[in-house]
């Protein structure tokens, strides 16, 4: 059996770490202001000056007001789409995904306060909904198709001509919806649990095939 090497890309340079600081200060500058003032009372100027940038700089991050609220930590998902074509062909495919996660979620656990203060700002304005449930949608797709890479590359022949098929997507959605599930959990009780221990739990429950808990 062919087996993929373990391995990542290179880490990047000096500039892209500035860049990914840069964007992620601003997010994390839109959901402060957000929560505090709500969403219709931020502008842009005061989400770049709160990051220390000027509003020029702010567009060349996110192309509208409305994305900063959103799109926070973007570049994990690359990250986790790496992990996943670059797994061992002798993993069980849900463990594969699992384990891309589990590689991510210490640096959730100093986010948590932010997590909870974006999931507040998206409940307050409805209109975010419509603009996180597309990023949410694109960033699932991205996954299925890693995991059809992952696929092809370790079972050549197995990719199907519509290029991501049935097993892919609904491993990509289940993933994504078991990790929402953990964060909301972890951010409902905060300081009583850890987000590896209630992610872990939610995918031994998934590999279990979802048996009726305990009484």
């Amino acid at each position: 059996m062919h087996v993929v090497a373990n391995t990542r890309t290179s880490a990047p340079g000096l500039r892209e770490r500035k860049k990914r600081a840069t964007r992620r200060a601003l997010a994390e500058a839109a959901v402060r202001l957000a929560a505090e003032h709500g969403v219709e009372n931020v502008t842009v100027e005061a989400i770049s000056e709160a990051a220390g940038v000027s509003p020029r700089t702010f567009f060349n991050y996110f192309p509208s007001h409305d994305d900063a609220f959103v799109l926070v930590d973007d570049e994990v998902g690359e990250r986790i789409r790496e992990s996943v074509r670059h797994a061992p062909a002798d993993r069980p495919p849900l463990d594969v995904v699992r384990e891309a996660l589990v590689t991510e979620l210490d640096g959730f656990e100093a986010r948590q306060e932010l997590w909870a203060l974006q999931s507040k700002v998206l409940q307050r304005s409805p209109h975010l909904i419509h603009r996180g449930l597309k990023a949410h949608v694109a960033e699932e797709r991205a996954l299925a198709a890693a995991i059809t890479d992952w696929l092809e590359a370790t079972r050549p022949g197995t990719r199907e001509p519509s290029g991501t098929g049935i097993f892919p997507r609904l491993l990509a959605a289940v993933t994504q919806t078991a990790l929402r599930v953990a964060i909301e959990h972890w951010c409902d009780h905060p300081g009583e649990n850890v987000l590896t221990d209630t992610f872990q739990e939610v995918f031994a429950q998934l590999a279990q095939g979802l048996p009726r808990p305990p009484a």
